[in-house]
């Protein structure tokens, strides 16, 4: 009787926690939650909540369906949406809920690969190859197999071996596919691309998602144990799944059945790497039974946003369509400024930016910039530069692809992997040993001979003809260092093993001979991996070397920002997807830079560009400022532009022109506010000066200024690019 009333009094307190979280969410967000069982598509407009719906599904499945996490399967798109769950989870169901399977695809199947290494015909102790790695292994394959660089860009051929792999085509199914000179070479690059990877015990990131994908092909029974291990599976922009991932989803979730799929077709942006918008369009078709709830309530933006942004994406074809609403202001219109050319809109865009700091009082981390290309930044960088605004590129070049970073972590992989040629390459002559190209280029041909590693080689270096005592002696010190560590990683904490490398290698200590501040920032860097080491190791369960390289060779640019730090933000609209700032630019609004010129001609890659204008305007809760150039610098040229067709498909009513008439009126009236005598000014090229004597008027303004870089400059107003200053 006690028992059986601890159990009531149990489930009781259990049902009231579940009503509590309930509580928290609307209604349409709380059918999604309840809906435990059979496939669920949720359709998440724009700010309307969906990570809120994820985590307080899995918080609803274990503390009201008594589910246990270990059951539980979910996926997101990002290490930083990942650890964005994992710690509203754990603050909604505790502790137990670190037992729950949760991150990106490529962090799941790694694990899932590392598992079932026999199965999947690799070894455990894989490491995973960055872009620059595997660029590495296709030049190489290139030079093996005598073909030109030229006709067969590295770059284009990791792309179109990236797409079969995407697509769960193998290097031997494409070679038989293959119909034409170029696509034949495609297979044999491909072919000889996987063999250095199989050589240097090395996986590419598709590689992560081909082989758990094709798992069952050589073992049934271990897509099966991980069918009847994922009860449920949870899966975060299914709008943006490859092929590959598709195929994934589909195999785990044929057990049981209870898969949820949360996704926005109206945000589907990554087609040219793979994504399939059909996917989420037929979801129903791959699960007939399948209940769809739309998420319309929009949590983030104001109603002029909103209808904005709807407005333009209603003109595509291929979506499902939903009305977002919200309760927040009408707000203000959106602005399109009319500019010059690049430098006149990195001049607005930098002006506004001061003043909505000053008038209302807004952090510089308030503001984002956007734009279509990296190139576009350059720009906006030199605008906000002059005023002396700090600003953070995201996807610019990245911290681990640094030089010095990517020094030691070619250390830190040749010590967890041994056979990996690309790195001991990399490294065999940092810090500067003197060991050259010829020395190395003998140990590889030795290693190739004899059928084993270089770094094996090394260990019996006697046997290589050609070399001096000295040299061999470099060459097995070299090699001894390395299995010293490799012999204490099994041991030794992360952070203390790569600290006492650094040290041992006096890798720092050669960067302070070279005496320059470049070498300073990158000891900074060096010391940063250290310390981010440390981190790893304080906040992980697994403080090895190899948890520590798994984790970092799966990160990305967005999981390295830091938003919280005062400076503007400028990054691709791609970059931006899931992120939301009170004030968002989106620059460069002209026909052929956004949308691409080579998107026009093709319906479903236009359709695509909309839907990055969608997810750009998207990001903003309280103002939207759009800009485009009638002139810009392009490929050494200057070219005309046209207004985006996005632009026009605004309704006028909710668009706020700022044009360029008015600059050419004061110009011609000689009403130049910030251009008197005694004014301050800013020159592109000499920074600050003052006015010292004006005279004419109107486009013919001369100006005597004064700078401390270079002295008196006599300057024509509407040629010296001069702002106010």
């Amino acid at each position: 009787m006690i028992e059986k009333s601890k159990h009531q009094g149990s489930t009781s307190r259990r049902r009231q926690r579940a009503a509590s979280i309930l509580a928290d969410l609307n209604p349409v967000q709380r059918e999604a939650v309840e809906q435990a069982y059979g496939p669920l598509l949720i359709l998440a407009g724009a700010g309307s909540g969906k990570t809120r719906v994820l985590t307080y599904k899995v918080a609803y499945l274990v503390r009201e369906l008594g589910i246990s996490p270990w059951k539980i399967l979910a996926v997101t798109f990002t290490n930083k949406a990942a650890q964005e769950m994992k710690q509203r989870i754990e603050r909604l169901v505790g502790k137990v809920s670190l037992n729950m399977w949760l991150g990106t695809f490529h962090s799941i199947c790694a694990r899932i690969l590392r598992r079932e290494a026999g199965s999947a015909g690799v070894d455990p102790h894989f490491v995973i190859y960055d872009t620059a790695d595997q660029l590495t292994v296709v030049k190489k394959a290139l030079e093996k197999l005598e073909i030109s660089k030229e006709q067969f860009s590295p770059k284009m051929v990791l792309a179109k071996i990236s797409w079969a792999k995407n697509s769960l085509i193998t290097h031997q199914a494409l070679a038989r596919q293959s119909g034409n000179f170029f696509e034949q070479n495609i297979a044999r690059i491909y072919g000889e691309y996987q063999k250095g990877l199989r050589e240097s015990n090395a996986l590419d990131f598709d590689d992560l998602l081909m082989k758990t994908a094709t798992l069952s092909d050589s073992n049934p029974s271990v897509l099966e144990k991980y069918q009847n291990r994922f009860e449920f599976i949870l899966v975060d922009e299914y709008q943006d799944t490859n092929h590959a991932q598709y195929v994934l989803v589909k195999q785990l979730a044929s057990q049981h059945r209870n898969l949820c799929v949360v996704g926005d077709d109206d945000q589907s942006i990554y087609g040219w790497r793979g994504a399939d918008i059909r996917n989420i369009l037929d979801f129903e078709r791959d699960y007939p039974e399948a209940k769809v709830i739309r998420l319309e309530q929009n949590y983030r933006s104001t109603k002029r946003i909103l209808a904005a942004a709807s407005a333009v994406v209603e003109k595509n074809l291929g979506r499902k369509g939903k009305t977002l609403w919200t309760e927040k202001a009408k707000g203000e219109k959106l602005t399109l400024f009319e500019c010059a050319d690049e430098r006149n809109e990195a001049a607005r865009i930098v002006e506004t930016i001061l003043e909505e700091k000053g008038r209302n009082g807004r952090s510089l981390n308030d503001f984002v910039i956007l734009y279509r290309t990296n190139a576009q930044s350059r720009a906006l960088e030199d605008g906000l530069r002059r005023r002396g605004i700090p600003y953070i590129i995201v996807g610019g070049l990245r911290f681990y692809e640094r030089k010095e970073v990517k020094d030691i972590l070619a250390y830190l992989k040749l010590i967890c992997n041994p056979v990996d040629s690309v790195n001991l390459s990399r490294i065999i002559n940092i810090p500067r040993r003197g060991i050259g190209g010829v020395t190395l280029g003998k140990v590889e041909e030795f290693a190739t001979e004899a059928g084993i590693s270089p770094l094996h080689t090394l260990m019996q270096v006697e046997e290589i003809e050609g070399l001096s005592a000295a040299m061999r002696k470099r060459l097995k010190d070299f090699a001894e260092l390395i299995a010293s560590f490799t012999k204490a990683k099994g041991t030794t904490p992360a952070d203390r093993l790569a600290t006492e490398l650094v040290e041992k290698i006096s890798y720092i200590q050669e960067l302070r001979q070279e005496g320059t501040l470049e070498a300073q920032i990158r000891e900074d860097n060096v010391r940063e991996l250290l310390s981010g080491i440390t981190e790893f190791v304080e906040r992980s369960p697994d403080n090895s070397l190899d948890a520590f390289l798994a984790e970092v060779s799966l990160l990305t640019d967005i999981d390295r920002w830091d938003q919280s730090r005062d400076a503007v933000t400028l990054m691709t609209l791609h970059c931006a997807k899931g992120l939301e700032f009170p004030v968002v630019f989106i620059a460069g609004l002209e026909e052929g830079l956004f949308p691409l010129s080579r998107s026009i001609e093709s319906l479903d890659e236009l359709e695509e560009e909309r839907r990055l204008f969608y997810v750009g305007v998207t990001r903003a809760k309280e103002k939207v400022l759009l800009s485009f150039a009638y002139n810009r610098h392009r490929y050494n040229s200057t070219m005309y532009g046209v207004e985006s067709r996005f632009i026009e498909e605004i309704p006028s009513s909710l668009l706020q022109r700022v044009g360029i008439k008015q600059q050419w009126e004061t110009l011609m009236t000689g009403e130049l506010p910030g251009f008197e005598v005694g004014s301050w000014v800013i020159h592109p090229k000499w920074g600050r000066g003052k006015i010292t004597n004006k005279t004419g008027f109107g486009e013919n303004t001369k100006l005597v200024v004064y700078f401390d870089t270079v002295g008196e400059k006599r300057l024509l107003v509407r040629y010296a690019e001069l702002e106010p200053g």
